[in-house]
């Protein structure tokens, strides 16, 4: 038997680089935003921190300023700055890490300046410098970061910190959780493992609208009237700018992309047979006009709640109704403004119909994208690389998902279906899925020497239970590997009532406690 190679893992380096360049350029727009956005939020609010400082200085002895050590990116310790809030006594810094509501160390005004948030404005020079961000996990003061585990601490720590994250929304009024005499306690065992939770979400989750999001959040929720409001957690995740631009704006520029373009393609082509001027501003007033059109329509068949990366082709029907009625109105539309060339309607139709292509080809690129790199590799894999060679015993639904399963780039590299299995005397010789059946369940010995067979899948519940004591010792069929794909159809099947013999039930169980034995003990000869 030919033993199965490792191969080069093609599309998923390439998949690695997509990612890699997304987190690059995600990262360069964050940094360049934050530097923007704390440079002219410094110069701006500069006639404020003078007055906020007079009234530090006014409110009681020492400085201005609070510089606290924190841990930031990659671990490194820096110093955050705030307005200071708390009495320049040695208390204040002795005490505890974690202050609550009725912590006597802070002042007067101090506690007005947590309570509005307004203390933690100049840390917009820690972001201006690199040491932080507008949005991300908050740093924490070193003594607490250390009693982090050390996988969430790598996590969390491998982004810069910023002046405010989804936890810090969710727990802005943090100090008034805690109560005198059992702060630390509270805060350790209850707040953190919480937010540090948040803290992990976010930097799985992290993007340039989701820091839009919790900045527009952290704005709202200081408002007094709206401040008691608590948004659920995926609003913070998915928030109102990340839902307005994934599932609206972008749609729109494409659309507009894909309409303008059909226009153009289709007015140069009407051009050949005849003189026809629409111009560049009719292109782009009838492109506007169509988009606007199609994401109205859109948004009456909810075809902006479609996950189309994920969706299936039936929802396409939804697409074609919006372009359906969507070039009904432009047509009427039109005509009753008194336009009679038929030239011009010849290019509203016909950009029409190539529009809807278009976005039909947008919508589902993913998918078209994975299905033809899955026949391109499967095809040069069958020409150059040698791939373990599967057989598929049956030929129902399961036996359908498993051929599907197969197919998809993240098998195809490792796995070749050799053919099919099925006592149907009909099916003989008869291709299904792809892949021909190529014998019945006795000729599987002979059929794993002749088409070098390493892996045996089970794909047929009836027949694996019919067939018990053929399959019970899975010695028979080495060196392919025998495994029992789940019959999720015929549980799904039994949910309406229907009773499974109990006896052939337990010898499934125990062909299956017996397979995995094989499976195990076969693992152990290889180590």
């Amino acid at each position: 038997m030919i033993r199965f190679r490792p191969l080069l893992k093609q599309s998923k380096n390439i998949e690695l680089v997509n990612i890699s360049f997304r987190i690059m350029l995600s990262g360069l727009m964050k940094r360049v935003f934050d530097i923007a956005v704390a440079l002219i939020g410094l110069i701006l609010l500069s006639p404020f921190f003078v007055f906020i400082a007079i009234l530090i200085k006014q409110d009681s002895p020492g400085p201005v300023f609070y510089w606290g050590p924190r841990f930031g990116l990659r671990g490194v310790i820096f110093k955050m700055l705030k307005f200071r809030t708390m009495y320049e006594t040695p208390k204040s810094y002795q005490g505890l890490r974690v202050t609550s509501k009725e912590d006597d160390r802070i002042t007067p005004l101090g506690a007005w300046l947590r309570d509005t948030k307004l203390n933690e404005l100049p840390q917009l020079w820690n972001v201006l410098i690199g040491e932080m961000s507008l949005v991300g996990p908050r740093p924490e003061d070193p003594s607490i970061a250390r009693t982090w585990p050390a996988k969430i601490a790598s996590e969390i720590l491998s982004v810069r910190p910023g002046v405010t994250s989804p936890a810090s929304v969710l727990y802005r009024d943090e100090e008034s959780m805690l109560q005198a005499g059992e702060v630390m306690r509270k805060y350790l065992h209850e707040l953190s493992p919480d937010k540090m939770r948040l803290d992990q979400l976010y930097v799985r989750y992290r993007s340039f609208w989701l820091d839009l999001d919790v900045m527009l959040w952290t704005a709202l929720l200081l408002m007094p009237k709206i401040r008691s409001y608590s948004p659920p957690e995926q609003m913070l995740f998915v928030g109102p700018v990340t839902r307005l631009i994934q599932r609206y704006v972008i749609w729109f520029i494409w659309d507009f992309l894909i309409v303008f373009c059909s226009i153009v393609f289709t007015g140069a082509f009407v051009r050949i047979f005849g003189p026809l001027n629409i111009g560049w501003l009719m292109a782009v007033k009838m492109a506007l006009g169509c988009s606007l059109l199609y994401s109205a329509t859109g948004l009456l068949l909810n075809t902006n709640r479609i996950n189309w990366a994920k969706a299936s082709s039936w929802e396409s029907g939804r697409l074609w109704m919006s372009w359906f009625v969507a070039t009904i109105i432009l047509v009427g539309y039109h005509f009753y403004s008194g336009i009679t060339s038929l030239r011009f309607y010849g290019v509203i139709l016909g950009a029409s119909i190539l529009s809807f292509f278009g976005i039909l080809i947008i919508r589902y690129r993913g998918q078209l994208i994975s299905g033809l790199l899955s026949w391109v590799l499967t095809h040069r894999l069958n020409a150059s690389v040698i791939r373990e060679r599967v057989l598929i015993v049956g030929s129902g639904r399961t036996a359908e998902n498993i051929a599907w399963l197969m197919g998809h780039p993240t098998y195809s590299e490792k796995f070749q279906i050799a053919g099919f299995i099925d006592d149907d005397p009909f099916s003989q010789g008869m291709k299904i899925y792809g892949s021909k059946v190529i014998g019945s369940v006795k000729d599987i010995q002979k059929i794993i020497q002749c088409h070098d067979i390493g892996l045996i899948i089970l794909a047929d519940n009836q027949m694996a239970l019919n067939k018990y004591r053929e399959f019970r010792d899975t010695a028979n069929f080495s060196p392919a590997r025998i495994v029992v794909a789940p019959d999720i159809f015929g549980s799904l099947s039994g949910l309406d009532g229907v009773t499974v013999n109990n006896e052939a039930e337990d010898n499934l169980n125990n062909f299956q406690c017996q397979h995995c034995l094989a499976r195990y003990a076969q693992q152990k000869i290889q180590e």
